[in-house]
């Protein structure tokens, strides 16, 4: 089995931070694999540094975990729902092409699908899903 780790990152201003990878179109939720060793919280921390120099305000809530099929067979996403402030500016690099904070009512165009219904849920506008 592989297990990634997906945040929903508010500030407190309630808008919801994206990032832009460099290797995969569309705006997604920060996250990334956990390691061999590690925890999903570690790995949570770490993802949400690396891709946004964001730091947790409060404990993270795992919302769901989802069965993601469209990468293999046996991929696993701990989605959280966690407030943070960005501690500096994240300037891009060969990851990241962009990222910064949005209205969740005014999404940027090229949000994904997947991204779009992760938040939906979130706010109780959709009903959950066991699958990314």
């Amino acid at each position: 089995m592989t297990l990634g780790v997906r945040a929903a990152c508010f500030d407190a201003e309630g808008r919801v931070f994206l990032v832009r990878h460099t290797y995969v179109p569309g705006w997604h939720l920060p996250g990334g694999g956990v390691e061999r060793g590690e925890t999903g919280f570690a790995a949570l921390a770490k993802e949400l540094r690396e891709e946004g120099n964001l730091e947790m305000t409060g404990a993270p809530r795992l919302f769901q975990v989802y069965f993601n099929g469209r990468i293999s067979g046996r991929d696993h996403v701990l989605l959280y729902r966690v407030d943070v402030v960005q501690t500096a500016p994240r300037g891009a690099d060969r990851e990241i092409a962009d990222c910064g904070f949005f209205d969740p009512a005014s999404l940027p165009d090229g949000t994904t699908e997947a991204t779009r219904r992760r938040l939906a849920e979130l706010s109780g506008a959709a009903a959950m899903s066991h699958h990314w």
